[in-house]
């Protein structure tokens, strides 16, 4: 048994990108802990969503806990960082918000976790967070920091294949039903400089039933859960990674190798 640890941003945001790979490492009787850096404040939610009294990051982390439930998460952690919001709102420069934390003293924070539970392998984002969003380029930071600091030698920088999605979205778009996201110039990497691709079609339905533990930010609406079953399949059937030292091309389909 090995031991797999999933760094991430915000609240779906591990059903979404490792949600797969997650459920794969459980299944195959590895130990499995994530950890979230901050609790999703910012999240939007419609008027009467949440109980009198009820905070929003206060449904996230429960419904973060039932999402990892899902999963085959061992364990939840929370660094305790305050949602940044996108890249150039007021709100990246508050004080507690993980855009402003110092990238050595939060990857303290994940090394003391990795020496905890002994971590084989560690996921992360790409340089870029993905998207752009400052609290996912500062996961990318702080992660590739704390596995220097814990001597955690196996890093996969999760992203997006640019090059599938876009396919998808010129294939799928017109007959799926639901209004596509558009793509930023910043969206997703290349698929020549990607290394390691996962087939997690075996747990797309455990990726979709995730998703929907993340009720207040992921509706029966969105083009997560609208989308027909060879759409969702096609566009999340796979996940993408990067890895330092490996390639060119994709040479490794399975983290826990």
């Amino acid at each position: 048994m090995a031991t797999l640890v999933s760094f991430h941003a915000h609240p779906d945001d591990e059903c979404i990108a490792c949600g797969g790979v997650l459920r794969k490492a459980h299944e195959e009787g590895h130990r499995v802990v994530l950890v979230v850096a901050t609790r999703g404040e910012l999240g939007e939610v419609p008027d009467g969503f949440l109980d009198d009294g009820e905070e929003l990051w206060q449904r996230r982390v429960v419904e973060t806990h039932a999402a990892a439930d899902i999963l085959g998460v061992d364990r939840v952690e929370f660094l305790g960082y305050t949602d940044s919001g996108m890249m150039g709102e007021p709100t990246n420069d508050r004080p507690g918000t993980f855009w402003t934390a110092d990238v050595e003293e939060a990857a303290a924070k994940l090394a003391a976790i990795l020496r905890e539970e002994n971590a084989d392998v560690l996921t992360v984002y790409d340089d870029h967070g993905g998207y752009g969003h400052p609290d996912h380029i500062q996961v990318h930071r702080v992660g590739m920091r704390a596995a220097e600091l814990a001597g955690t030698e196996k890093v996969f920088q999760a992203t997006i294949n640019r090059d599938r999605a876009i396919a998808g979205q010129r294939e799928f778009a017109d007959r799926a039903g639901v209004e596509m996201p558009e793509f930023p110039p910043d969206f997703g990497t290349p698929e020549s400089v990607i290394t390691c691709s996962v087939d997690v079609t075996a747990y797309t339905g455990h990726k979709r039933k995730a998703m929907r533990a993340h009720a207040s930010q992921i509706s029966e609406q969105s083009f997560f859960l609208a989308m027909p079953d060879d759409a969702f399949t096609f566009a999340f059937g796979t996940e993408w990674f990067i890895r330092a030292g490996q390639g060119p091309g994709i040479t490794e389909t399975d983290l826990m190798a």
